[in-house]
């Protein structure tokens, strides 16, 4: 009886979310219904589309924050006009589309954080907003908002589990077959349409009194007995290695700060939900009155970890985003330390304007770290003296190795991040092939190549024969050593650092090709996606003659990586078929 109340408890749950926010759910569908379009078409689409379809996609899926804020903002007055309502989702719907077109040109660095940002925004807005006005249980909202977080979680593993064995049994045992992309599209359905309705279910309504009895049990066994005393092991180990720098003088740069960062972030969250047990609990008492006051030193050692890293390598949005949350972080705990009664609405108020501030305006990441880093790049065409009248001019045989990295650095860092044009004293329409020609030294390659884009085109799986109709030879060269080797009436030779394939008749050379002009022929038509299936064997085949030969070269694998710094592409994973007619 119980499970059948239970499951009528979950539809009548899902019937009134429908209900009650509509349009959240109705774009969250919408978003499951282009993800599924966009993993068929992928395959067959070029990258420019791909790459409009995934921002259409982003666009939708912001919206889904942006209704829930306007409709609980809405919720928070006792009465209201159907047709404010409505009209509030259409600006808002305006508002998405200046947005595609203004902020999500594309999806480089800049679009994607600051769409995370406005994401994380509005998220904030949603949780404050039914708040603003009293600050009476917010905790005890937020506790309960996520906690049906979790539980939604749970449920939609267990459902997209469910669901999973029925298929393979139906597979399996019914001789039905099933797609593997099914398997996707039920998770994108379970992820997209169950879990957005069966969440909200559980959102509190307006006038909802929540009290100490809401407070899960389970969670504040986590909170109290568990999280707290780890943290508190965690701070003592810091002083301690706190200790260690100052007798050792020894700085880590770069460890500190995200050690002692996220290690904050935490304890700020900690402090948040035991607010509500002060009152009853003397261990969390305690912890609040305490806590807050001897993590200060911790995070002021953070920050001179992060100043000296910027002091020698500049800003970036990255060091931009620790020390700005950092700053946040030590505001957080003045106020749990000093303020005599505590409005936690404060803290995500706060941090949504500090999100706000960080990736809009004039002291936005991008502005500051552009800012920065042409600082740096002026002192050190100052220090080499490589600017004259405010021109660059070539640099010395003097300039030390360290500075052609550092220079090269900032190249790649405006290249990947923002554009060439945002540095001051290049010369127009300036690229990466001309820093030798401007700068009189070559670009410095030596950086790793974590954000390379990576790219593979292959026959397997197409089972279509190879046409040799017209041609003499055919050399396999998965089966053929392609080395030095000249002798023979007919030989091959190729070289995998270049790229160049020769072709020697009586020790002769007959025809030459780089094979890195066919690699970028397909990857302007393909671009690097992924695709679920292989190319045709025509569309991995390209022919070329000269007056002594006419050649075929079909391949059954192309790999490689395309260097985002320079740009150069990078393919020696070659497996492919030659065939030779003599003319």
């Amino acid at each position: 009886m119980k499970i059948k109340e239970t499951f009528f408890g979950i539809f009548r749950g899902l019937k009134d979310s429908l209900k009650r926010f509509p349009l959240t759910i109705g774009l969250s569908t919408i978003c499951v219904i282009l993800m599924i379009y966009f993993t068929e078409v992928v395959p067959k689409s070029s990258e420019s589309f791909r790459e409009t379809l995934s921002r259409v996609i982003m666009i939708y899926a912001l919206g889904i924050p942006l209704s829930l804020s306007i409709k609980v903002f809405f919720e928070r007055k006792e009465t209201y006009k159907k047709s404010l309502l409505y009209t509030a989702f259409v600006v808002g719907g305006i508002i998405l589309a200046l947005y595609y077109y203004i902020f999500l040109p594309d999806l480089h660095m800049v679009s994607v954080t600051r769409y995370i940002g406005i994401n994380l925004i509005l998220y904030l807005t949603f949780i404050f907003i039914p708040y603003l006005s009293n600050n009476d249980s917010f905790e005890l909202y937020v506790i309960r908002i996520l906690t049906r977080f979790f539980i939604t979680v749970v449920y939609s593993m267990v459902l997209f589990l469910g669901l999973v064995a029925i298929l393979f049994t139906i597979d399996e045992l019914l001789g039905v077959n099933v797609r593997g992309e099914i398997y996707l599209y039920f998770w994108f359905t379970v992820v997209g349409v169950f879990a957005p309705s069966f969440f909200l279910a559980g959102v509190p309504v307006k006038n909802e009194k929540l009290g100490l009895e809401h407070y899960p049990k389970l969670f504040r066994v986590l909170i109290l007995y568990i999280v707290m005393p780890l943290i508190s092991v965690y701070t003592i180990i810091l002083y301690i290695y706190f200790g260690k720098i100052i007798i050792t003088t020894q700085w880590p740069q770069g460890l500190v700060s995200h050690l002692v960062l996220w290690y904050s972030v935490i304890s700020v969250s900690v402090l948040f939900f035991i607010t509500t047990l002060l009152a009853k609990n003397s261990w969390a008492k305690r912890f609040m009155q305490v806590f807050p006051k001897v993590i200060i030193p911790l995070i002021v050692m953070m920050f001179i970890s992060m100043g000296i890293r910027i002091n020698a390598y500049g800003v970036t949005e990255n060091r931009y985003y620790v020390v700005i949350l950092g700053i946040w972080v030590f505001l957080v705990m003045i106020y749990f330390s000093f303020a005599k009664k505590l409005r936690n609405i404060i803290l995500p108020i706060s941090l949504a304007i500090i999100a706000f501030i960080s990736i809009m305006g004039p002291i936005s990441s991008y502005s500051i770290s552009k800012y920065s880093q042409n600082k740096r790049f002026e002192e050190i065409l100052i220090r080499n003296d490589m600017l004259k009248e405010n021109q660059l001019i070539k640099a010395s045989s003097k300039i030390s190795q360290e500075d052609k990295k550092e220079l090269s650095s900032i190249l790649r860092y405006f290249h990947l991040n923002h554009s060439l044009k945002d540095i001051k004293h290049l010369p127009e329409a300036f690229k990466l092939n001309n820093v030798e020609d401007v700068f009189g030294f070559k670009l410095s390659e030596e950086y790793d190549h974590y954000n390379d884009e990576y790219f593979n085109f292959n026959t397997w799986g197409s089972g279509e024969p190879l046409d040799i109709k017209g041609y003499d030879y055919l050399f396999d060269t998965r089966n053929v050593k392609v080395d030095d080797s000249k002798d023979g009436p007919l030989a091959i030779q190729y070289d995998y650092e270049t790229g160049i394939v020769k072709i020697f008749m009586e020790g002769k050379e007959a025809y030459s090709k780089d094979l890195t002009d066919y690699v970028n022929v397909l990857l302007e038509k393909y671009g690097t996606k992924q695709r679920e299936s292989g190319l045709s064997v025509e569309e991995m085949s390209f022919t070329d003659e000269n007056t002594r030969l006419k050649v075929k070269i079909q391949f059954y694998n192309v790999s490689g990586r395309i260097d985002k710094f320079s740009g150069k592409v990078d393919s020696k994973g070659l497996e492919y078929n030659i065939l030779i007619k003599i003319k």
